[in-house]
């Protein structure tokens, strides 16, 4: 009608790479698009998100790993989800996987913030429930991990705990009835809260356990992310009960419950939920053995950009401990 000119690619159908990334990107700068539109789960706006950025720099992609690197931003940017999991839509980050090493890269800067972000619950009626339980454990952790962590703020918290509270509530109902339009709007808007977390406070050790399982044995990232996050949380308690106890009222109500024993009772809520989603609560389900603990164990270690976030310090040996426990 306005004689605009589009080009649609549909290349994202995995986790990308830096390979996946820089072919889409000579098709973009091929076609000098002016706007970038993001359409999809996470790994698609990431994608967008990049691509925005990229497209008329003259800084290398490798350049840019790590956070506060990219020097500017020229194209107007706008992210739709399609799925409750990322919040990328909301967040400053996109994460690519290295062909080099397969690791994961974050790059993360205020330039990868959308202009505009519209979130439409009928654009995820058609999730299966699978991928409705998966990327829903993602937002999840992305608030759980807000919340208890290391560097937490005060404003960060209340998108946090209201995002637990969302996501609680509304990921069950979503899983049995995908097309609860209501429970589908309340679980979009907790990964936009998740999302909204990641920039000022970001994640820790239940995402920097789960890069192995996802780079060295193709794990999808919510399921890598369902695994280890029970066993993260009960690491985790020793040094932070009240914060996890404040969760367990904030889902329940105010109690008269020592703090240990709240905290306690919401690491098994974690448990339960997950069983109800039919997620994998071991590595044993998903085929890993023991004899990579060693392996997972260094990459994870690796991942101290997100490490240094945990609530309590991990060593190399305390992560083998949370990987054997996990079995």
């Amino acid at each position: 009608k306005h004689d605009i000119e589009y080009l649609i690619n549909t290349d994202i159908i995995k986790e990308p790479t830096f390979a996946d990334f820089e072919k889409i990107l000579s098709a973009a700068i091929n076609f000098d698009a002016d706007i970038i539109i993001g359409i999809g789960g996470g790994s698609v706006l990431d994608v967008a998100k990049l691509l925005a950025v990229q497209i008329d720099s003259k800084q290398p992609l490798k350049s840019i790993i790590g956070t506060g690197l990219i020097k500017g931003r020229n194209k107007y940017l706008i992210c739709i989800p399609t799925t409750s999991g990322t919040g990328s839509e909301a967040s400053p980050n996109a994460i690519l996987t290295d062909n080099e090493d397969m690791t994961k890269k974050g790059i993360i800067s205020n330039f990868l913030i959308p202009d505009k972000v519209y979130i439409d619950p009928e654009l995820m009626i058609g999730l299966p429930p699978d991928i409705t339980a998966f990327t829903g454990i993602d937002a999840l952790t992305h608030c759980i991990e807000a919340y208890t962590n290391k560097y937490s703020h005060p404003l960060v918290d209340n998108f946090a705990l209201e995002g637990i509270r969302l996501i609680v509530n509304n990921l069950p109902k979503a899983f049995i009835n995908g097309s609860d339009i209501e429970a589908r709007l309340n679980l979009a808007i907790g990964s936009f809260y998740g999302g909204l977390c990641l920039g000022p406070v970001n994640t820790a050790a239940v995402h920097a356990l789960a890069y192995p399982l996802q780079s060295i044995f193709k794990i999808p990232h919510g399921i890598a992310n369902s695994i280890m996050l029970p066993y993260v949380i009960e690491y985790n308690i020793l040094s932070a009960p009240y914060r996890y106890a404040c969760i367990y009222d904030a889902l329940e109500g105010f109690s008269s419950l020592k703090v240990n024993d709240k905290a306690k009772k919401f690491s098994e809520q974690i448990r339960v939920l997950l069983k109800n989603l039919k997620l994998p609560l071991s590595l044993n389900e998903v085929g890993i053995k023991k004899s990579y603990i060693e392996s997972m164990a260094k990459s994870a270690y690796d991942v101290q950009r997100l490490l240094k976030n945990n609530i309590r310090d991990l060593s190399i040996e305390d992560i083998k401990i949370i990987y054997q426990k996990a079995f």
